[in-house]
């Protein structure tokens, strides 16, 4: 009987030891206790960020000042209150511990069940750390922004980018594509309200009241993203960059519709309910 090659079995096993051992770091960075109090902060400012934000819509619905309606919006105004740019100078360190949090997590696996999902979940869950790594990356950018004083609104930039992608059909179907893509990250925040998937991402036994907010929020959530990605279809298709504006395009879009004012004040609410659920994912969430 042949034996094995010594060579190949300790590359191997070298391998798999250096492996192992980047996610051990990683998992004592994500474990270490100024690290996770500064992630879960991020929480704590997303929540905030989402309880302006549908505050500015239910404003705007009733008549208000207007307002963007969307994550600039909502960090102009927290600017201009006295001690928000602080606020914000946290929430950009904040914002950004989480975007490291997630990409260890997208490259390495969740620390805090390492190997626990079959190789097909695994890829998917590592697909969806790298994604929200770049939203907190987008988040954090936003807010040092407006933090320097330097803010723009996220809406323009959105038009103004879908504007240079028309200029050539590829961009354009690169457009549709980007729709479709935030269509179907909005219907999966749909299912994991609707089918208390969010429940997994939590230690222990949640109460009633933090399974309703999910259930709330991540289905409010769900659906004003799947309709900023209708929006980016619908502007690619009728050449009008100027109806891809992300949220505030939406909520402003939903305003103009028969009883719109009731709709985007149900839709500020929902925003709302999620905003306070981040604030139960701050404590509560596995790290």
């Amino acid at each position: 009987m042949a034996e094995p090659n010594s060579s190949t079995t300790s590359s191997d096993g070298d391998h798999s030891a250096s492996y192992d051992n980047l996610t051990s770091a990683a998992g004592r960075i994500a474990q270490n206790s100024i690290f996770e109090r500064f992630a879960r902060a991020g929480f704590v400012t997303s929540g905030i960020v989402h309880l302006i934000i549908g505050y500015i819509a239910i404003r705007v619905a009733l008549g208000g000042a207007a307002g963007a309606t969307d994550q600039s919006g909502a960090m102009a105004e927290l600017a201009s209150k006295p001690g928000g740019k602080i606020a914000l100078w946290v929430g950009v360190v904040a914002f950004l511990v989480m975007a490291l949090w997630r990409l260890a997590e997208a490259a390495l696996g969740k620390s805090s069940e390492p190997g626990s999902d079959s190789a097909p979940s695994e890829v998917i869950n590592r697909i969806k750390a790298f994604a929200l790594s770049v939203v907190y990356f987008a988040f954090a950018f936003t807010a040092f922004g407006f933090a320097r004083g330097s803010g723009k609104s996220s809406g323009a930039q959105s038009s103004g980018l879908s504007a240079r992608l028309m200029q050539s059909t590829a961009g354009t179907v690169a457009l549709i594509v980007v729709g479709l893509i935030v269509i179907a990250v909005g219907g999966y925040h749909v299912y994991k309200g609707a089918s208390r998937n969010f429940v997994k991402d939590l230690k222990g036994e949640p109460s009633d009241l933090v399974r309703r907010l999910g259930i709330v929020g991540y289905i409010a959530k769900g659906l004003a993203i799947a309709a900023i990605g209708l929006l980016f279809i619908l502007a690619a298709a009728q050449s009008a960059p100027s109806k891809a504006t992300g949220l505030d395009g939406a909520f402003k879009t939903l305003l103009a519709q028969p009883y719109g004012a009731t709709l985007l004040v149900l839709a500020g609410l929902g925003i709302i309910t999620y905003g306070l659920y981040c604030f139960a994912m701050a404590r509560y969430v596995k790290m």
